[in-house]
C-alpha cells in the first residue's frame, strides 16, 4: 500500500474503567468528544489541519445517529465530515485501515480517529414486527443477547473459546499459564510510577451524566484483578466439562482512544519526537470456521503480512487482542511467534475490552514498546465476532 504514518504521541487512551464501573453512567460519545479536545490541546496539535473524522464504536449511545458529525462538532471541529464504524472487536483496526487507504490515495492529509464504547448498561432495543401475533415486536439487549448468542453460529463467545481448545488440545492449567505471564507482562507497564502507560495515556474526569460537576478523577486502568496461581487454581471451567475459567477470559469495560493518521510530511511536522517515524505498512482479515473465533487473529495476521511484503520472521513485537488465553495459544503454535514474547506491557486479556478503542490501545502500547526497542517492525491482531479478525502492521524507526 501507499504511504500513511502515525506521528508519534499524537494518540491517547483513557484508562478502561470496569464494568458498572466509574464511566458506566456517561454517555460515550459526549466523553470522547471533552476526552479529544482535552488531549490534542495537552499535546498543542493545529486542529485546523484535521480534514477527515473517522468514529468507531460498537454499542448505540444517545445521538449515534449522527455518528461522526456529532462528536466533532462538540469538540468544536463542526466542519469535519466523516464514516462511523462498527465491526465488533475489529473495530479499531478497521479505522486505522480506512484512515490509511484515505491518506495514501490522496484524499486527506491528516485523519482523527475516534474509538469510544460502553459495554456497562448496554442499549435495550425494540424491533416492532406488526406480522407477529397480536403485533409483539422483538427485544435485545444490545450487549449480554450478542455475547450469549451469534445468530448465526448459534453459539457463545464462551463456546468459541472451548472449541478451539478443543481443536488445540489446549488445558485449563495451560491457559491459567498464559494468564499469569500477561498479568506479569501487565505489571511492567506499572512500574516507575506507570511510567510506560503515563506515555499514552490520559485522566478522565468523571462526572455527573449531565457532564456538569466533576465528581473523581480517573487516572488508571480500574476492574484490574489480581492474580496468582493459587487463585487461577481454585477456578472451576464456566461451563460443564469445559477447561475456560473467568480467570482465563477478559471483562467488558469502558472507556475511549484516540490517533492522528497522516502524510509521511505533516505527521513529522505535529510528531512529538519528529526522529520517530511510525509507518503503516499493511492490514490484513479473515474469517474462520464456525464457532471458532479465538482462531482468526492467526490468518488475519499472515494476510497483513503479506500485504506487507514481510513474514513472521521479521517481526520483533507482537500485540494480540485475547479475549480469551486460548487466542495467544494457538496464536503462537499458527504462526511459531513465541508465546512468552507477545504483549509485552499488558493486553486486553488483563485490562478488559471495551470493544471499539481496544485494538487502538494496543497498537499505542505496541508503538511505545517498539520504541523502547530501538524500533522494528511490529504486529497487532485480534479477533472479532462472527469468527472474523483484523490485524495491523506497522514499523517504528529512527
Amino acid at each position: 500500500m501507499a504511504h500513511a504514518f502515525i506521528p508519534y504521541g499524537q494518540y491517547w487512551s483513557t484508562p478502561f474503567a470496569k464494568w458498572q464501573g466509574s464511566l458506566a453512567h456517561l454517555n460515550s460519545l459526549k466523553l470522547i468528544a471533552n476526552t479529544a479536545k482535552e488531549a490534542l490541546a495537552a499535546r498543542r496539535f493545529p486542529l485546523e489541519k484535521i480534514d477527515l473524522g473517522i468514529l468507531g464504536h460498537t454499542n448505540p449511545q444517545l445521538g449515534s445517529f449522527y455518528g461522526l458529525p456529532y462528536v466533532t462538532g462538540m469538540m468544536g471541529l463542526d466542519r469535519i465530515a466523516g464514516p462511523s464504524v462498527q465491526q465488533a472487536c475489529a473495530t479499531s483496526a478497521r479505522v486505522l485501515q480506512m484512515a490509511a487507504g484515505e491518506v495514501a490515495d490522496g484524499s486527506a492529509a491528516c485523519a482523527l480517529l475516534l474509538t469510544p464504547d460502553r459495554c456497562s448498561n448496554g442499549a435495550i432495543v425494540y424491533y416492532p414486527d406488526g406480522t407477529a401475533p397480536g403485533g409483539s415486536g422483538h427485544t435485545e439487549r444490545w450487549v449480554l443477547d450478542n455475547f450469549a448468542h451469534d445468530p448465526y453460529a448459534k453459539n457463545a463467545m464462551l463456546d468459541t473459546a472451548e472449541n478451539v481448545a478443543a481443536k488445540f488440545s489446549v488445558s485449563t492449567a495451560e491457559q491459567h499459564e498464559v494468564k499469569l505471564q500477561r498479568y506479569a507482562q501487565y505489571q511492567d507497564a506499572l512500574a516507575n510510577d506507570r511510567a510506560f502507560q503515563r506515555k499514552f495515556m490520559v485522566d478522565v474526569a468523571i462526572t455527573d451524566a449531565g457532564f456538569r460537576k466533576q465528581t473523581g478523577l480517573l487516572s488508571t486502568d480500574e476492574g484490574i484483578f489480581a492474580t496468582n496461581a493459587e487463585g487461577l487454581a481454585r477456578l472451576k471451567p464456566v461451563k460443564p466439562g469445559g477447561t475456560v475459567t473467568f480467570g482465563a477470559q477478559t471483562h467488558p469495560a469502558d472507556g475511549n482512544a484516540g490517533m492522528i493518521v497522516a502524510t509521511r510530511e505533516f505527521a513529522r511536522e505535529v510528531s512529538l519526537a519528529p526522529d520517530i517515524v511510525i509507518e503503516l505498512l499493511g492490514f490484513g482479515q479473515a474469517r474462520v470456521e464456525k464457532g471458532h473465533m479465538p482462531m482468526a487473529p492467526a490468518p488475519a495476521a499472515l494476510v497483513a503480512l503479506r500485504n506487507a511484503g514481510l513474514s513472521i520472521k521479521d517481526v520483533k513485537a507482537v500485540k494480540t487482542h485475547n479475549p480469551f488465553a486460548v487466542n495467544d495459544i494457538a496464536f503462537a503454535r499458527e504462526l511459531g511467534f513465541p508465546l512468552e514474547k507477545m504483549n509485552n506491557y499488558g493486553c486486553s486479556l488483563i485490562w478488559g475490552h471495551p470493544q471499539g478503542p481496544t485494538g487502538l490501545r494496543s497498537v499505542m502500547e505496541l508503538i511505545e514498546e517498539l520504541v523502547l526497542a530501538g524500533g522494528g517492525v511490529g504486529l497487532f491482531s485480534g479477533c472479532a465476532a462472527g469468527d472474523s479478525g483484523m490485524a495491523v502492521v506497522l514499523r517504528v524507526s529512527g
